[in-house]
């Protein structure tokens, strides 16, 4: 099933219904008309209210976002000079949206035309209707004419702040990189001399077996000496990689989700801390890209998460009421990553979709003294 209908996009917060609030003065100028002109004044303005929605809604790399402009322009110049003067001042809703283009070609047609607009208005107005005061309309038309540069200054600046948001995401992945550098160098360096050792002990061992006996006993303590060593170096190791918890990585997909303007919810969550680190490690990445899915291409409005023990197996269940996958979205390099990395611990994923999107990540349940013999 789609998403649910918006009357804008849930980005904008109430931003766009305060507008609206400035729609009641046109509304109440054209209470006083009557007739066929009423009737036509009101059309009009719920034709304006309709193009007002749309303009959230456009690309404004793309041209075709202009004729949402002109409708408001062309209502603008007719309520203004047909009915009243002082409903002019609408202009300062498609002054508003001008200032979103960032392609300076587009912005600079649109704000030639909205002023070219305002201006002949402006004169109509004086020479149809000379008890109208010069004065009083001069400031709200610099205004309009000039607030589409703070906009699009601010949206620049917008832009420059997203920008320096992806930099320091960028930053942070090569920090882990680095760490997984050395890590791996570390593993190599403290490991790979101690399970030499082990391998050349265990073949000893199975020599002395048919020579000695009492010998290779000897042998097979100090191999478990040696492999205690082992555990110990690795203990070490993962306390040194400082790794995130599910906990701390759902915390982060909830700030996500909220910021796109999805709901969230997790059932569960204190299950989470009995599945060991490495399986942590891997669920938590699988969460992430999950989330990442959900906010750039499904169009949902809600995410449930679950966390449940399930016949031998820790399930998480990240499900949403977007539009779904497509059999060849199925195949993507995202949902692919998470089933290579729920393979790393012996885990599956199973995919359903049909009304919005069900992801299904099974790993195995680590026994206590399995944990005690390689964690």
């Amino acid at each position: 099933m789609g998403a649910k209908f918006q009357i804008f996009p849930r980005s904008y917060g109430f931003f766009p219904y305060v507008f609206l609030v400035y729609l009641g003065f046109p509304a109440y100028y054209l209470a006083y008309e009557t007739g066929a002109k009423m009737v036509l004044g009101y059309a009009l303005l719920i034709i304006f209210l309709i193009s007002y929605r749309q303009l959230y809604w456009q690309d404004y790399k793309d041209i075709k976002t202009h004729r949402w402009i002109i409708v408001e322009i062309i209502i603008m110049v007719v309520l203004s000079i047909w009915y009243n003067p002082y409903l002019l001042l609408m202009g300062f809703f498609p002054a508003n949206f001008i200032g979103w283009y960032q392609d300076k070609k587009y912005f600079y047609y649109a704000l030639a035309g909205f002023s070219a607009s305002l201006i002949i208005s402006f004169v109509c107005i004086l020479l149809l209707q000379p008890g109208v005061s010069f004065l009083y309309f001069i400031p709200f038309l610099v205004i309009m004419i000039t607030s589409p540069f703070g906009i699009k200054s601010m949206f620049r600046s917008m832009e420059l702040e997203k920008k320096l948001d992806q930099a320091n995401e960028q930053i942070k992945e090569l920090v882990k990189r680095e760490e997984r550098v050395r890590i791996a160098r570390d593993l190599h360096d403290t490991l790979g001399h101690t399970l030499s050792l082990i391998t050349l002990q265990s073949q000893l061992v199975q020599k002395l077996l048919e020579i000695d006996g009492d010998q290779a006993r000897v042998k097979a303590k100090e191999i478990e000496v040696t492999s205690r060593a082992a555990l110990k170096q690795v203990r070490e190791l993962v306390s040194d990689m400082r790794s995130i918890s599910i906990k701390e990585e759902l915390a982060d997909i909830r700030k996500i989700l909220q910021e796109a303007g999805i709901s969230y919810s997790c059932e569960g969550e204190e299950m989470t801390s009995d599945i060991p680190l490495l399986q942590q490690n891997i669920l938590g990445m699988c969460l992430r890209e999950a989330a990442t899915n959900i906010v750039k291409h499904s169009h949902a409005s809600n995410c449930r998460i679950q966390v449940k023990k399930e016949r031998g197996y820790f399930v998480i269940c990240v499900s949403d009421n977007g539009h779904g996958f497509t059999p060849q979205q199925q195949e993507g390099n995202g949902l692919k990553g998470i089933k290579e990395r729920l393979a790393i611990v012996e885990g599956e994923l199973f995919i359903h979709s049909v009304k919005g999107t069900s992801l299904l990540m099974k790993v195995p349940i680590v026994k206590a003294q399995e944990k005690e013999g390689i964690a």
